[in-house]
């Protein structure tokens, strides 16, 4: 028994949506695409489980977050997939592949064929067994990767309301579930090994949130890890014991220490680098007919001139649009050109980073405000800026600058203009020629200026018709 399709999309998240609306825009066929997926659900837009679906009040629930709502585009529901053609193989695993016949071999022993496939499998939650320590199967002991998780996680919060959590793992997913614990009313502690919050964040910028969710009531336990659990007569979790002796009361954890690619069905393959299915600039594998996008895929950032592993929404979009592209129309389509992004939205906080956290840091702004940044130098070169707080528009002005990579000179005079440096550079037009910029003490910025007086006056209009476009835009968005 089997089935045959030319395009196969094997994964169910973000990424498989995503690639799905760009098929259907550039004309796939009836009966041509077929999305595979161990999810009972359409594909859906996962930052919304960490974020609107734990929330105690108007929690987001799907219908409402499926793909591709998350860039303000069509809500693809079954009913979408359904109408133009496409094939969903719902709660089904793929249990081998063999890129040499194109073909997978389903759990229910179903084969299914393709000419192009699409790796879209995402990754999976660590588990803590893997770290030696036994109790994932615990009634109170939630992880949080899928709509299941989820679905788990609300229940769990919602009998342990005036208790205690503790959340292992202080990045995104921990900060993102610390906050929503807290305003689900549950004490929480947050325990990670690392100095501070999120590796992204410097010591400055980390120190900040941290006092913020201590403000909110949020404990920290750093430098150390989770060794064991205590259990009540009911096999119920009522402790959580620390490997530096602490003892923390317990009525549920939450574990986010990571993810790991799923690429087991690809393993001796394809060709397989820093964790991920490594892919050209088109997301071509090793192998011609197969392509890989989002947290499975490892790509070359022409930006940084190497290949990296990205595991962020904005990533998997734009990569699943664009090896559609490269399938359908490889002649018109070029390199995937990306610029690394991540955010996060925690309470009334939100930041935006855009490029790599190498190099001199530079802060700026008023950490003792709510609006605040940092540019990070490499080699003389802005090569990353972080800004929390920040509008529509100074959020777009650290990212092209970064892309820009305007060369800095002197790092007290950078620090001195702060976001103006930016804002002032991303009003220019397309930069042609060297130029120096004068600072308050003297000319040390090094930047670029249009070649023609008339490139930089529509630069300055089209600057302006972009934000105002994206201000309209904006105010009726709703972004998980």
């Amino acid at each position: 028994m089997g089935r045959a399709f030319v395009y196969v999309i094997l994964g169910g998240g973000v990424a498989a949506g995503h690639a799905a609306h760009e098929f259907v825009k550039r004309g796939v066929s009836h009966g041509e695409l077929c999305i595979i997926s161990e999810e009972p659900v359409a594909p859906y837009e996962r930052p919304a489980l960490s974020k609107g679906y734990l929330l105690p009040e108007d929690p987001a629930r799907l219908p409402a977050f499926h793909c591709c709502v998350g860039t303000n585009e069509e809500r693809l529901t079954s009913k979408w997939y359904k109408e133009h053609g496409i094939e969903l193989v719902l709660g089904t695993r793929v249990k081998s592949a063999d890129v040499r016949r194109k073909t997978l071999l389903t759990a229910t022993g179903e084969t299914i064929t393709y000419k192009f496939l699409i790796v879209a499998t995402g990754a999976r939650a660590l588990k803590l067994e893997e770290f030696g320590v036994s109790g994932s199967d615990a009634e109170s002991v939630c992880y949080l990767r899928d709509l299941a998780d989820a679905n788990r996680l609300v229940n769990v919060m919602q009998s342990s309301s005036g208790g205690n959590a503790v959340v292992i793992g202080g990045g995104y997913i921990g900060m993102e579930c610390a906050a929503s614990l807290v305003i689900n009313n549950i004490n929480v502690t947050m325990v990670f090994p690392e100095p501070h919050l999120a590796r992204l964040f410097t010591p400055k910028i980390a120190s900040y949130y941290e006092e913020f969710y201590r403000s909110k009531g949020v404990q920290f336990v750093k430098g150390t890890v989770l060794a064991s659990f205590d259990f009540d007569s009911n096999q119920k979790i009522t402790a959580v014991n620390l490997r530096d002796g602490t003892k923390l009361s317990a009525d549920m954890v939450i574990v986010g220490i990571g993810i790991r690619p799923n690429t087991s069905l690809f393993e001796g393959q394809l060709t397989l680098e820093k964790g991920g299915i490594k892919v050209n600039g088109r997301m071509q594998s090793s192998n011609s007919s197969v392509y890989a996008v989002g947290d499975v895929a490892t790509f070359p950032v022409k930006t940084f001139g190497e290949t990296r592993r990205l595991e962020h929404v904005d990533s998997a979009r734009k990569a699943a649009r664009h090896a559609v592209a490269a399938i359908m129309e490889p002649e018109k389509t070029t390199e995937f050109d990306y610029l690394p992004f991540f955010y996060s939205r925690v309470f009334t906080l939100s930041w935006q980073f855009y490029g790599d956290n190498t190099g001199d840091v530079v802060h700026f702004g008023d950490f003792l405000g709510n609006s605040f940044g940092a540019y990070w130098v490499n080699k003389g070169h802005v090569v990353g800026s972080f800004l929390e707080g920040g509008t529509k528009e100074e959020y777009k002005a650290i990212a092209k600058i970064t892309r820009l990579k305007p060369a800095i000179e002197d790092l007290a005079d950078l620090e001195t203009q702060g976001l103006e440096f930016a804002l002032a550079l991303s009003r220019q037009a397309e930069p042609t020629e060297a130029v120096v910029v004068s600072s308050g003490s003297g000319s040390t910025i090094v930047t670029e200026k249009p070649l023609h007086a008339w490139h930089a006056t529509a630069g300055v209009i089209l600057a302006a018709s972009i934000a105002a476009f994206a201000y309209l835009y904006g105010r009726r968005r709703r972004r998980w």
